[in-house]
Protein backbone atom coordinates (compact mmCIF):
# COMPACT_ATOMS: atom_id res chain seq x y z
CA UNK A 1 0.00 0.00 0.00
CA UNK A 2 2.81 2.41 -0.72
CA UNK A 3 0.85 4.08 -3.48
CA UNK A 4 -1.64 5.44 -0.88
CA UNK A 5 1.02 7.62 0.72
CA UNK A 6 -0.46 11.11 1.25
CA UNK A 7 1.22 14.27 0.05
CA UNK A 8 1.23 17.17 2.46
CA UNK A 9 1.85 20.71 1.15
CA UNK A 10 3.67 21.98 -1.89
CA UNK A 11 7.22 21.25 -2.92
CA UNK A 12 9.81 23.99 -3.12
CA UNK A 13 9.88 23.74 -6.92
CA UNK A 14 6.10 24.27 -7.16
CA UNK A 15 6.29 27.34 -4.95
CA UNK A 16 9.19 28.73 -6.98
CA UNK A 17 7.23 28.30 -10.22
CA UNK A 18 4.23 30.17 -8.79
CA UNK A 19 6.47 33.00 -7.55
CA UNK A 20 8.17 33.20 -10.96
CA UNK A 21 4.79 33.44 -12.73
CA UNK A 22 3.61 36.18 -10.36
CA UNK A 23 6.88 38.08 -10.92
CA UNK A 24 6.49 37.81 -14.69
CA UNK A 25 2.92 39.12 -14.54
CA UNK A 26 4.00 42.01 -12.30
CA UNK A 27 6.87 42.87 -14.67
CA UNK A 28 4.34 43.19 -17.50
CA UNK A 29 1.56 44.95 -15.57
CA UNK A 30 3.45 47.60 -13.56
CA UNK A 31 4.92 49.58 -16.50
CA UNK A 32 1.50 49.60 -18.18
CA UNK A 33 -0.10 50.88 -14.97
CA UNK A 34 2.49 53.65 -14.63
CA UNK A 35 1.99 54.70 -18.26
CA UNK A 36 -1.81 54.71 -17.87
CA UNK A 37 -1.56 56.78 -14.69
CA UNK A 38 0.68 59.39 -16.37
CA UNK A 39 -1.71 59.63 -19.34
CA UNK A 40 -4.70 60.07 -17.02
CA UNK A 41 -2.93 62.82 -15.09
CA UNK A 42 -2.00 64.62 -18.31
CA UNK A 43 -5.60 64.41 -19.57
CA UNK A 44 -6.94 65.74 -16.25
CA UNK A 45 -4.50 68.65 -16.41
CA UNK A 46 -5.55 69.48 -19.98
CA UNK A 47 -9.21 69.37 -18.90
CA UNK A 48 -8.39 71.83 -16.09
CA UNK A 49 -6.66 74.13 -18.57
CA UNK A 50 -9.76 74.07 -20.80
CA UNK A 51 -11.94 75.01 -17.81
CA UNK A 52 -9.61 77.86 -16.90
CA UNK A 53 -9.67 79.15 -20.49
CA UNK A 54 -13.45 78.97 -20.65
CA UNK A 55 -13.83 80.77 -17.32
CA UNK A 56 -11.36 83.42 -18.45
CA UNK A 57 -13.28 84.02 -21.69
CA UNK A 58 -16.63 84.31 -19.88
CA UNK A 59 -15.07 86.66 -17.31
CA UNK A 60 -13.76 88.90 -20.11
CA UNK A 61 -17.17 89.04 -21.79
CA UNK A 62 -19.06 89.68 -18.53
CA UNK A 63 -16.64 92.37 -17.37
CA UNK A 64 -16.10 93.96 -20.81
CA UNK A 65 -12.35 93.35 -20.66
CA UNK A 66 -9.89 93.65 -23.55
CA UNK A 67 -7.89 90.77 -25.04
CA UNK A 68 -4.77 92.04 -23.26
CA UNK A 69 -6.31 92.03 -19.75
CA UNK A 70 -5.29 89.27 -17.35
CA UNK A 71 -7.66 87.97 -14.68
CA UNK A 72 -6.53 86.75 -11.27
CA UNK A 73 -7.73 83.68 -9.40
CA UNK A 74 -9.82 86.01 -7.24
CA UNK A 75 -11.57 87.26 -10.41
CA UNK A 76 -12.42 83.73 -11.56
CA UNK A 77 -13.43 82.03 -8.28
CA UNK A 78 -16.17 81.38 -7.21
CA UNK A 79 -18.20 83.06 -9.96
CA UNK A 80 -16.60 81.36 -12.98
CA UNK A 81 -14.76 78.45 -11.34
CA UNK A 82 -16.00 76.69 -8.24
CA UNK A 83 -12.44 76.67 -6.88
CA UNK A 84 -8.92 77.10 -8.18
CA UNK A 85 -8.01 73.89 -10.01
CA UNK A 86 -4.81 72.04 -9.13
CA UNK A 87 -2.64 70.05 -11.49
CA UNK A 88 -2.85 66.32 -10.63
CA UNK A 89 0.95 66.28 -10.67
CA UNK A 90 3.18 68.94 -9.13
CA UNK A 91 2.57 71.54 -11.83
CA UNK A 92 1.11 75.00 -11.28
CA UNK A 93 -1.23 76.91 -13.56
CA UNK A 94 -0.66 80.34 -15.08
CA UNK A 95 -3.84 82.07 -16.22
CA UNK A 96 -2.31 84.53 -18.69
CA UNK A 97 -4.02 87.23 -20.70
CA UNK A 98 -7.48 86.74 -22.18
CA UNK A 99 -6.00 86.23 -25.65
CA UNK A 100 -3.40 83.68 -24.45
CA UNK A 101 -3.98 80.07 -23.49
CA UNK A 102 -3.49 79.14 -19.84
CA UNK A 103 -0.44 76.99 -19.14
CA UNK A 104 0.92 74.43 -16.72
CA UNK A 105 4.54 74.27 -15.56
CA UNK A 106 4.63 70.49 -16.10
CA UNK A 107 6.08 69.46 -19.47
CA UNK A 108 3.53 67.97 -21.86
CA UNK A 109 0.56 69.50 -20.06
CA UNK A 110 -0.60 72.08 -22.59
CA UNK A 111 -3.60 72.99 -24.67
Amino acid sequence: MLWLKEKRGFTLVEIMIVVAIIGLLAAIAIPNFVRARATAQQNACIANLKQIDGAKQVWAIDQGKAESDTPTWANLTPDYLKRQPACPTTGTYTIGAVSALPSCTKAGHAL
